[in-house]
């Protein structure tokens, strides 16, 4: 009944091509950035800082860098938990050795350099893909974790083998380090989430994003329609890569503040993102961020409603909650191969035609 386009009129090419045609979305979205800017920041806490909202925002990063690769360029990848230590030990080391500099251009500078790795390992994209693509990226992911472990320059010699986030700054403000306030920490996520999914949104819809989609549908005739598909290709690394490793170095930084790389960036890491990108939906950025607030929310729900409520081991609501992902997974890929992006489409439409029949 509220969710009408009557009385919604555009009147110029832009206004109808805009990310939210109907008024009811932009409406919507603005109220979700009030909420997520006005209101969480002043009754936030360190417990739903760092069990709910900034590992949903880092994640929902990294998901959305894979599923540029991934769901609108059509190149599997499982190499994502090793660009996201590429991206941690590149904000490291520019962090101790650029100790004046904002940590914000370390952080876009990880992304950076991360960007470049990504290219690299992408060039195997161009002769190979599907699984072949996949084995190739999964070889750069134990490859990626075996020279951070391997090399004491990455983690400046130290004795453990860990880094160690030092304090930074913003405005003052401490947003690294143990120090850091609960606001701050989520504040510097979402900025970094809203801007770069306004950027991931806008790429999609314009001539790159069509070209990874007609590379994704069919290369060969993309190819002979004037798509270069070694730019297109290379440039989905690029940007996935760049996203990924954004999403590293504040995992690492804001997020833990000391990592050790087979322990915080493992191939388990690189199936959960995969996994995010496959429960949202493929080719889709509301579904990067739907994927990664359900695998976020759902083990902060069983463990709370098994472990708390219900008195459960904690290692068997672990184990149940490795069943749910895993039977999810199954039932989306039979059922919605679109995932959750898809049922939130399906919902939108029925809504705008109730009461009537669909």
């Amino acid at each position: 009944m509220f969710y009408r386009e009557a009385g919604d009129f555009k009147t110029s090419y832009g206004e109808d091509s805009q990310t939210f045609p109907i008024k009811f979305d932009r409406v919507r979205y603005y109220t979700v950035l009030v909420v997520a800017f006005g209101i969480i920041p002043f009754v936030i806490n360190d417990y739903w800082a760092n069990a709910v909202f900034v590992p949903f925002l880092i994640y929902a990063i990294a998901a959305i860098g894979l599923n540029i690769l991934t769901g609108y360029c059509g190149q599997v990848s499982l190499g994502t938990g090793g660009f996201m230590a590429v991206g941690a030990y590149a904000c490291y080391k520019l962090m101790t050795a650029f100790p004046d500099v904002n940590i914000v251009f370390h952080v876009i500078g990880a992304g950076l350099i991360t960007a470049g790795v990504g290219v690299l390992f992408g060039l195997p994209s161009l002769r190979i893909k599907g699984f072949y693509l996949a084995v190739a990226t999964l070889a750069a992911q134990f490859f990626l974790v075996w020279l951070f472990n391997k090399v004491p320059w990455f983690y400046n010699y130290s004795a453990s083998g860990q880094i160690s986030a030092p304090e930074r700054t913003i405005l003052s403000i401490p947003v690294t380090g143990p120090n850091t306030d609960a606001w701050a920490k989520y504040m510097i996520c979402l900025i970094f989430v809203v801007v770069l999914a306004w950027i991931a949104r806008n790429l999609t819809r314009g001539t790159i994003g069509r070209s990874w989609m007609a590379i994704r549908d069919m290369d060969i005739a993309a190819e002979i329609i004037g798509v270069n598909p070694l730019k297109a290709k290379l440039t989905a690394f690029a940007v996935s890569s760049f996203f990924v490793g954004i999403a590293g170095a504040l995992f690492f930084s804001v997020y833990l503040g000391a990592v050790e790389v087979g322990e915080a960036f493992g191939i388990q890491k690189s199936f959960l993102i995969l996994f995010m990108v496959i429960i949202g939906g493929l080719g889709s950025i509301f579904g990067s961020l739907a994927g990664a607030a359900f695998l976020v929310l759902l083990p902060v729900l069983l463990k709370n409603v098994l472990v708390g409520a219900l008195g459960w081991p904690t290692d068997l609501a672990a184990h149940l909650e490795l069943m749910i992902v895993g039977a999810l997974i199954i039932i989306f890929l039979i059922a919605e191969p679109h995932g959750l992006a898809q049922l939130w489409r399906v919902a939108k439409e029925k809504l705008r035609l109730w009461p009537f029949p669909h």
